[in-house]
């Protein structure tokens, strides 16, 4: 409390009297491009590293810091988030190769530990424990990649939230760690040569946040050190974006060139590691997705049929394809999982998802329902009982395990010693949630999950929470969050709209809110907002909306072009500053999804909508707590920063604008230990329930 009576004293902040008085320094200064001039005075704050810009950070935490101790006291959220947490049922383990992987955490304050079990009623094993082998808190396990024959697995690390990595090994059945580890990975998978290596992308950038140069695969020798590693491909020359796996006995690469407008298919035989890459298939305009090799034969998708269909053809000859699953309209292949005599896949429609069975020459075979309004993982598939496992959630409830017999179409509630049977934390009629469509502004029908209280009165007066990404292609799903589990509890409204620039209708949906058309995406997200408002789930002075990354920008745009909509904004780890997103790690990457600003055209159409450039001076934006992340390599806490100074150093600011960068973060935020993780969405519930109901 002595803490928050200095803030006051020292800053001058009163609720009652709205923006904090925290000026930041505005230094003049314009960027001039294709003819046009544009301020850019808190550009100093780019100079991340400097002792003026950390002391502006410093003091922009204590203001909000200071804040979310008074929204805590009287929206405390955390104690109930614990209890729900405590309630949840946990999903199934995975299976890899011979053995089932799962994490668990023994002290909440400590990152989760990688243990392994060779049967589902087997006590699981600790593989690795990151705490250990770091003595850093914030040192998380982000990914599991075991061998052919399981002798050894090999693990990524990241450090302090950053998407640089290192990737170390483990044998197995001793549970101990290998001597090999291998740095300066990024954006990278692993894949297994059997047991004798493995192949990984390697980043050669200098400085954190510049632009990403990942465009090297190399082959590691277990045993050798990493300097001994063998190049495979280089891209450098091209800075050429890559994709790799292994199959069988065949390395596949997919290089995508810069431009991202066409890509060349190359594959290696690696039984003898001599390795040399043939192309198989050539500029193509990525309209080609490979989903499968096997026995000569590459299975892929292509986006002739925007559902989504399966196909397949000789590696040797491409003329030779043939049509196995054709596309069902209005229902979305999502994913495809190939089996030694099934192939099973995924499917979403406006309302439902799907499995449909089929056999390996494409014959249907049976059609496996998901509840209403629940998502589904495929866990592991037994082919001793063809038993296919899978969790199925929602938003309202946490993970529900079954086994799907392919052959008999039996389903099975499964339970374990890991997965045991919990009672929902609310009957399960205690939620209502429907997904309808809307009509955007030029007539597409966008379709929009609502989830609320069983009866609640469509009166304008229900504080709401209007969430979206739209982009990249992505397929949105719900999550269960026992935060969001909370406001909804309270009385809380949340509303999920998949808009144009993501793939939930296909690759034309996507197509239609990119680049020249990335305007569709934020109109789309607006409109979902004045349909909750016509419809009276809710008004102008009781909805808040919020994203992250893509959806972090989404916000940032909605709440610069329609400000009279919102009461409360919170977006997270965004691009606000649509000049320079390419100056910075991977955002030459996204030319294709938001345009080339040396194209003049496309740099007009970002400027249009580039909410650092679209803030006025007269405009009393809604209340704002933008959230990044110091460590945030992949969208940089310069946009955060920028976004935040330019919204609060204006005299018709009145409503509070408040920035949080948490430390020892990445992209994801607080996610290395468990009390973190929950303060963090508990600060974000206690904030937007706070500022909803005053």
């Amino acid at each position: 409390m002595k803490k928050i009576l200095l803030l006051l004293l020292v800053f001058g902040f009163c609720k009652s009297f709205g923006q904090p008085v925290f000026k930041s320094k505005s230094v003049p200064h314009k960027i001039t491009k294709h003819g046009n001039s544009y301020a850019d005075d808190y550009a100093w704050l780019e100079n991340y590293k400097s002792d003026e810009v950390r002391n502006w950070v410093a003091k922009e935490n204590e203001l909000t810091d200071a804040e979310l101790e008074i929204d805590r006291k009287e929206f405390s959220s955390e104690g109930k988030i614990k209890e729900y947490d405590y309630l949840s049922s946990n999903s199934l383990p995975i299976k890899k190769g011979k053995y089932f992987y799962m994490n668990f955490r023994l002290d909440k304050a400590l990152p989760s530990s990688l243990y392994y079990a060779k049967s589902l009623i087997d006590k699981p094993v600790e593989l690795v424990n990151p705490y250990k082998i770091y003595k850093n808190e914030n040192a998380v396990i982000s990914g599991n990649y075991p061998s052919r024959n399981s002798k050894y697995t090999a693990y990524q690390i990241s450090m302090d939230g950053s998407d640089r990595e290192e990737i170390r090994f483990c044998d197995i059945e001793k549970a101990k760690n290998l001597d090999d580890v291998l740095t300066n990975i990024k954006f990278s998978n692993v894949a297994w040569n059997g047991d004798r290596g493995v192949f990984y992308k390697k980043n050669s950038n200098v400085e954190v946040f510049a632009r990403d140069s990942t465009y090297q695969v190399y082959y590691h020798r277990i045993g050798k050190l990493q300097s001994e590693d063998e190049l495979v491909f280089d891209g450098t020359k091209n800075e050429s974006y890559i994709r790799f796996f292994t199959s069988g006995n065949k390395l596949f690469i997919v290089e995508t060139n810069k431009e991202e407008t066409f890509k060349t298919y190359y594959y290696t035989n690696i039984d003898t590691e001599n390795f040399y890459l043939e192309k198989f298939l050539e500029k193509d305009d990525a309209d080609f997705k490979m989903l499968h090799y096997s026995k000569d034969r590459i299975y892929f998708s292509s986006k002739e049929f925007g559902w989504g269909d399966v196909r397949s053809f000789n590696i040797k000859n491409r003329s030779d394809e043939t049509i196995l699953i054709p596309q069902y309209y209005n229902n979305l292949l999502v994913d495809a999982d190939f089996y030694e005599n099934y192939i099973v896949c995924k499917y979403k429609t406006v309302s439902k998802n799907y499995i449909n069975v089929y056999n390996r020459e494409g014959q249907f075979i049976r059609k496996f329902d998901a509840p209403d309004g629940m998502d589904f993982n495929i866990r592991f598939f037994d082919s001793t009982t063809n038993d296919l496992f899978v969790s199925f959630y929602s938003y309202t409830l946490s993970f529900h395990n079954f086994k799907l017999n392919l052959e008999t179409g039996i389903v099975k509630a499964f339970y374990s010693e890991y997965s045991r049977p919990k009672p929902t934390i609310f009957p399960l009629d205690y939620f209502e949630t429907k997904t309808i469509t809307y009509k955007s502004r030029d007539g597409k029908d966008i379709p929009i999950t609502i989830v609320h209280k069983k009866g609640i009165v469509l009166d304008g007066n229900n504080p709401t929470l209007l969430k979206a990404y739209g982009g990249f292609g992505v397929v949105s799903g719900p999550k269960y969050d026992t935060g969001l589990l909370y406001f909804l509890g309270k009385g809380g409204v949340f509303a999920y709209a998949e808009i144009r620039g993501g793939g939930e209708k296909g690759p034309a949906w996507h197509k239609d809110g990119r680049g020249l058309k990335k305007m569709n995406t934020f109109n789309d997200f607006i409109d979902a907002a004045e349909f909750l408002i016509k419809e009276k789930y809710t008004s102008p002075q009781k909805l808040a909306i919020t994203g992250a990354s893509q959806g972090g920008l989404l916000v940032g745009v909605a709440m610069t072009q329609r400000p009279d909509l919102f009461k409360v904004a919170i977006p997270k780890v965004g691009v606000y500053d649509m000049i320079k997103f390419d100056d910075y790690t991977i955002g030459k990457y996204h030319h294709d999804e938001y345009g080339d600003p040396d194209k003049k055209d496309e740099f007009e159409a970002m400027m249009a909508y580039s909410p650092y450039h679209n803030i006025k001076d007269d405009v009393n934006y809604p209340v704002t707590l933008i959230i990044t992340s110091e460590n945030d390599d992949r969208v940089p806490p310069i946009h955060s920063y920028k976004f935040a100074a330019r919204l609060q150093n204006r005299a018709a600011q009145k409503n509070p604008i408040f920035l949080k960068t948490l430390s020892n973060s990445g992209h994801y935020g607080k996610i290395s230990n468990y009390n973190s993780r929950t303060e963090e969405n508990a600060e974000f519930y206690n904030f937007l329930m706070y500022h909803l109901n005053n």
